[in-house]
This record gives C-alpha cells, sequence and structure tokens, in this order.
C-alpha cells in the first residue's frame, strides 16, 4: 500500500468517526496507565466498572504502596487475571515511586520498567495522557483492520505496528489506533460484521464482499 491510499482510508474513518478516542475512562496519567494494566486480556467495559471503586480507595501512587495486593485484589475481582493485576499494580506504584519520585514517567523507555507495561500500554499512556505519538496501539481490532484493508501481511503486533507507522503520519498514529478501533467495534467485526453493506469497507477492504 502507498501513503496515498492510507491517507484515504484515515480520511474515511476520520469522517465517520469524528469523536473517536480511549474508551477508558481516567482523570489522571496514573489512572489511565492502571486501567490500562487492567485492560489486558480483558473488556474495557469491564475495567471501567471496576475502576471507579478502584481509583476512590486508592487515589494517589502511593496509596497503592501503603496497601497490598491481595487488598487491591478486592476491588478488581470481576476482571480476568485479577491476582497478577493487582500485583502489576502494587510492584509499578512502588516503582514510580521509588524511581520516578511519585510521577508517571513519560518516555517509552521509562515505562517499559513496570511491571504489566509492554509496548501496546506504554503507547496508550504516552499518546493519551501525555500527547506523545511514540507508536500505534496495536490490540485485536487494529491488526484485523490493518491486514482487512491491506496495509500489512504481518500476523505480530510489533511488526503491524512497524508497517503503520510506515504509511502513516507520526502526527496521526494515536488517532489512528482509536478510529480502526471504533471501526472494528462498529463494523469489521471478527465474525458476523456488516462489511458488505459498508463503504468503507467495500473500497478498501478485500474482504467486504464475505462479511
Amino acid at each position: 500500500m502507498d501513503k496515498r491510499k492510507a491517507k484515504k482510508i484515515y480520511d474515511a474513518l476520520r469522517e465517520r468517526y469524528p469523536d473517536a478516542h480511549c474508551a477508558l475512562h481516567y482523570t489522571s496519567p496514573l489512572e489511565l496507565l492502571f486501567s490500562t494494566i487492567l485492560s489486558a486480556q480483558a473488556t474495557d467495559v469491564g475495567v471501567n466498572k471496576a475502576t471507579p471503586a478502584l481509583f476512590k480507595a486508592f487515589p494517589t501512587v502511593e496509596s497503592y504502596t501503603f496497601a497490598s495486593p491481595e487488598e487491591i485484589e478486592l476491588y478488581i475481582s470481576s476482571i480476568g487475571l485479577f491476582r497478577s493485576k493487582a500485583k502489576s499494580l502494587y510492584t509499578s506504584a512502588n516503582l514510580i515511586v521509588d524511581n520516578f519520585g511519585g510521577v508517571v514517567p513519560d518516555t517509552m523507555k521509562d515505562l517499559l520498567t513496570l511491571r504489566g507495561v509492554a509496548r501496546k500500554t506504554a503507547n496508550v499512556v504516552l499518546g493519551n495522557a501525555f500527547k506523545k505519538n511514540e507508536g500505534v496501539v496495536v490490540d485485536t481490532h487494529v491488526g484485523r483492520l490493518a491486514q482487512r484493508f491491506g496495509i500489512t501481511t504481518e500476523t505480530t503486533p510489533v511488526k503491524i505496528e512497524k508497517d503503520l507507522m510506515a504509511l502513516f503520519p507520526q502526527k496521526n498514529w494515536t488517532m489512528l489506533s482509536h478510529l480502526l478501533v471504533s471501526h472494528g467495534r462498529a463494523v469489521c467485526k471478527k465474525r458476523g460484521g456488516t462489511c458488505s453493506d459498508d463503504s468503507i469497507c467495500k473500497r478498501y477492504c478485500s474482504n467486504a464482499t464475505t462479511g
């Protein structure tokens, strides 16, 4: 795919989803970081249901360090892998306090030192909390649409991200993910999508006729 076609896809999605944004609810970089850690192998809806009580119980990064993973578990037990994730929140909070003065770091290198944080999570935090386009968040929706639109033939998130970064301007990387996720949830689903009736899919997706 050339950059001209990539721009047409981006523009079409931007027009369709002008309000595309991060689906996780947060009011600070810390809340977004911890919500994103919790969202691994879980739904954003499920995370958003659990986090209000969690954030009320632990309003600062220091408050997590004063607790224990078992105490944190009580607030996220409805989320998959909650025991491991509670340990990630507890450990990451301690690392933020000890290594970053109690402030969520705003670089890829530093974020990757936290427990439960891989490149995808770091991209979410950098792009949405700090407005830094360091990469493209590649979740299942983004990966699926990138393949169906012919943007990539790769199957691993790191390689898919590399192809996306090569085709789209850096200033659009964060929004690109939101747009692809929005279209993936609304139309281009893994199964039972409405591709055959959608103007964007019919124009750009090789699978449009199959739905």
